[in-house]
């Protein structure tokens, strides 16, 4: 925008610069070519009282007296055919001025002007002189020259200004666009600085009043659904009481088994409501979180007879998660593998950055691998879960400005691929545009 007002601005004073010097330059040429005519002829007028009444050599004295080195020539014809001044043929203007007729006329390398002298025995006589060019022109550049540099100067000038003013116009658009941008992003604490034109002011409230009240009816939202997970534990520590009240089985284990799965998904879902907005857009180093979540759950690997394989990248890998978030995100990615493959199964992790910054994680098991569940659907599940765990993995790889994909290991088995995105250019800010998950093998919904 700043570019095509100074476009706009400089074309439009070009404009007006060209039709104002232009006609301007023309008419100093004009003026200047005007003022030498006018000296030459008041020279060889300044003669005709000589000419009509002096003898030859008194004229001959008159023409010597009037001709000068910084001057035009002179020359007197007179009517028995003698010439004095300077010599020159006549011309045809010279003759048309011997009827009695004075003229200026145009001739090779400048302008003749001669003057008719009535009077004289004998006939008329004719006093010539010519202009050349030069004299014509001089102080015709200069003239022009100081017009450049008027015109110059005040197209600077109106691109100085018109850059001034668009500055002033860019900077609260600039601030507007940064604010949708974190707001976009998640940053609901984001504000602009209300300035500019009285228009661009009210936009900036506005968006900022849109912003307040989107934190707060997110902030209610969390609270609704934080206080429903409340109300859940109720019920569930019924059932957990009903559950152990039975008979030993197969069934009330199996039973027993999906009490303790949601249960784990409504302190998930309480966690994660009550989490605010700063802690989930940090930043942190994801070979510390990773390496400290793989020790945590090597113990129940060792009791349950997994191998664990790790290849840990040992550089910080900074990324643009906070720690509780990615702690989360890896505890369900392992839970994942506990919960939905048989023990003694064993599972790899690889940690990796990546070229534009941030860090691949990768998870692999040799379990039974995905359904033909859509792993990208919220709430869809293969096993006894909720089927939240990985839609919470996927939400903050994408608030981090990477991605989550599912897919088959090499060998058989599930794969899951979490890309995190470097850390944000800005506190608490990080790129919410991500692609969706790129999954397509789907054997067994998470």
């Amino acid at each position: 925008m700043r570019r095509r007002l100074l476009v706009l601005v400089a074309s439009t004073v070009s404009l007006a610069l060209v039709a104002f010097l232009v006609p301007l330059a023309l008419l100093a040429r004009e003026l200047a070519a005007d003022r030498a005519t006018a000296d030459a002829l008041v020279r060889a007028q300044s003669l005709v009282p000589v000419v009509s009444v002096a003898g030859t050599e008194a004229l001959q004295l008159a023409v010597e007296q009037a001709d000068g080195e910084d001057r035009p020539p002179l020359t007197v014809y007179l009517p028995g055919g003698a010439v004095l001044g300077a010599p020159a043929s006549p011309s045809d203007a010279v003759r048309l001025a011997f009827t009695g007729r004075s003229l200026t006329a145009q001739a090779a390398g400048g302008r003749e002007i001669v003057v008719a002298v009535e009077g004289r025995p004998g006939g008329t006589a004719v006093v010539r002189t010519f202009v050349s060019q030069a004299e014509l022109t001089r102080g015709v550049g200069r003239a022009w020259l100081i017009l450049g540099l008027l015109g110059l100067g005040l197209l600077i000038i109106s691109l100085v200004v018109a850059d001034r003013l668009a500055r002033s116009l860019i900077r609260p658009i600039a601030g507007l666009a940064g604010l949708s941008h974190r707001l976009a992003a998640g940053d609901l604490t984001a504000r602009a600085s209300p300035e500019g034109p009285p228009e661009i002011r009210d936009v900036t409230s506005a968006l900022n009043n849109l912003a307040e009240r989107i934190r707060v009816l997110l902030a209610q939202e969390r609270e609704a659904v934080a206080d429903l997970s409340h109300q859940l534990r109720t019920p569930l520590t019924v059932l957990r009481v009903e559950v152990d009240g039975l008979p030993a089985s197969e069934q009330s284990a199996r039973v027993g088994t999906a009490v303790e799965g949601v249960e784990r998904m409504v302190t998930k879902v309480i966690e994660e409501a009550r989490r605010s907005r700063q802690e989930a857009t940090g930043e942190c180093d994801a070979a510390e979180v990773v390496a400290e979540r793989l020790d945590h759950w090597s113990m129940l690997a060792r009791d349950q007879g997994r191998a664990v394989e790790r290849d840990l990248a040992s550089a910080p890998l900074r990324v643009g998660l906070a720690q509780e978030t990615l702690v989360t995100c890896v505890d369900a990615l392992l839970e994942n593998v506990f919960a939905h493959t048989p023990e003694g199964t064993a599972l790899a992790v690889h940690l990796s950055g990546r070229p534009e910054g941030g860090a691949v994680l990768q998870v692999t098991d040799r379990g039974p691998g995905f359904t033909h569940h859509d792993p990208s659907e919220r709430g869809v599940s293969g096993g006894s879960s909720t089927g939240l765990g990985l839609d919470i993995v996927r939400r903050a790889a994408r608030r981090a400005g990477g991605s989550l994909t599912l897919g088959s290991a090499p060998g058989g088995g599930a794969r899951v691929t979490v890309e995190l995105g470097p850390p944000p250019r800005w506190p608490g800010i990080s790129d919410d545009r991500g692609a969706r998950p790129a999954a397509t093998l789907t054997r067994r919904q998470r």
